[in-house]
């Protein structure tokens, strides 16, 4: 599966940790803002949350002015969830800074229920 990069965020001397590259939690924080509006785009729907991530496996450092490139892709569709995979890269090198292949969003309704979305079948008839 191909991922099509989307957002993109220059390193800046405040997203830097100690070891003066960019800061774990900071990208975590872009990650979930990104594959959060790819999700709610795919879905069509602005009241999605974060349920869970699958394990992080960071490969390499971003240092101060890199230019990182943040992807998502769709892996499943639920009734009330989306679950997408995540590739984050240094643009200049291609080099990946960190995989994530399972984030999944919930639908939920004014009380915090999930709620199904009504994209499930759309979605099961394209994934054939």
């Amino acid at each position: 599966m191909a991922i099509h990069y989307r957002t993109r965020k220059v390193v800046k001397p405040g997203d830097l940790n100690s070891r003066n590259t960019l800061f774990g939690g900071r990208l975590l924080e872009w990650i979930d803002e990104e594959c959060g509006v790819y999700a709610a785009c795919q879905m069509e729907t602005q009241t999605l949350v974060t349920k869970s991530m699958s394990a992080l496996n960071f490969l390499a450092p971003a240092q101060q002015g890199d230019v990182v490139e943040i992807g998502a892709d769709t892996v499943s569709v639920g009734h009330s969830t989306i679950t997408v995979e995540c590739h984050v890269r240094i643009k200049s090198t291609q080099r990946e800074i960190v995989s994530i292949d399972e984030i999944v969003f919930v639908n939920v309704d004014d009380n915090g229920r999930p709620t199904r979305h009504g994209k499930y079948a759309e979605w099961k008839a394209k994934a054939g």
